[in-house]
């Protein structure tokens, strides 16, 4: 019999605001209630926005293939970590989704071409993924946001977006947990090429973590936590060498772009993350419940 085990996260931690940030151009994307609109299993460009609770359900047993990570709104619903969490929560804070927790190594991801996108061990080959050695930082996704793959960024080698939510390296003292919900705000962005599609990191810090109110741009990250990027695009680049892959290449000249340029990657994704959800982009495989 298949193990559920379900934990309570409060938005005391979320920090979802009634004035959350959102870039003019989306405005179209959020109501003014901000409540998820399902018609027909279909997605009407809207959100679940100032739950007073998001349940996390675990079924399966962790580490075995059955193992799903569900969210879950105030009513028991099933709902879906990419679509119905916002991203912008204010204050030019993000929501951040923890897949990986810091030091450990199992793949977990959002299973985008799933019912509900819940959280999974990622698998190749029937095997369960896992990285050669731990992951030095919190690592998850922004929920709202995609990375086109039919979008050549000219400013990255022409490189095609993954298909993917945009990913989040989070560099703060805390250990997250798979599911757990964090206020962040980025710091910069690394623009990884992984087998020639685009696959952006951006370095974000927990808006509880200490040093917080230290660093707002890359350079306060070199300050504050001397050798963090180069660790980070280090790890980022030869973390498939042990399975006898090339290194992963970054753009932007193989550096961290700063603040502002993390900004626009995230407003331009989440740009196309709607345009995907109004069914105005095709989906292919994806799942947009």
């Amino acid at each position: 019999m298949a193990a559920t085990r379900v934990m309570m996260m409060s938005t005391t931690n979320i920090g979802f605001k009634s004035s959350f940030l959102k870039p003019q151009s989306l405005a179209f994307c959020f109501n003014k209630n901000a409540k998820l609109v399902n018609k027909k299993r279909g997605f009407a460009c809207s959100a679940l926005y100032k739950p007073d609770d998001v349940q996390i359900k675990e079924e399966g047993l962790p580490e075995t293939l059955d193992y799903r990570v569900f969210f879950h709104d105030t009513t028991g619903k099933k709902i879906s970590p990419w679509h119905d969490i916002p991203l912008h929560v204010g204050d030019g804070a993000f929501n951040f989704i923890v897949e990986i927790p810091k030091e450990s190594s199992a793949k977990m991801e959002v299973a985008t071409d799933e019912i509900w996108t819940p959280i999974k061990q990622d698998t190749k080959k029937g095997k369960l993924r896992y990285y050669p050695y731990n992951i030095n930082w919190n690592y998850g996704l922004l929920p709202q946001t995609w990375e086109d793959p039919s979008h050549a960024n000219p400013e990255v080698d022409g490189a095609f977006g993954d298909n993917d939510p945009v990913d989040v390296v989070e560099i703060g003292e805390s250990r997250g947990k798979v599911g757990q919900l964090m206020k962040v705000k980025p710091l910069g962005v690394l623009a990884m090429i992984d087998e020639g599609e685009l696959d952006w990191k951006v370095i974000a810090i927990s808006l509880d973590d200490p040093k917080a109110s230290l660093v707002n741009d890359v350079d306060d990250v070199e300050k504050h936590f001397p050798g963090t990027l180069t660790a980070i695009r280090d790890w980022f680049r030869d973390y498939k060498i042990p399975d006898g892959k090339p290194a992963n290449n970054f753009g932007l000249g193989n550096k961290a772009a700063n603040r502002d340029y993390a900004l626009k990657v995230i407003t331009e994704t989440n740009e196309s993350w709607a345009k995907l959800v109004k069914r105005t982009t095709p989906a292919g495989e994806l799942s947009l419940v």
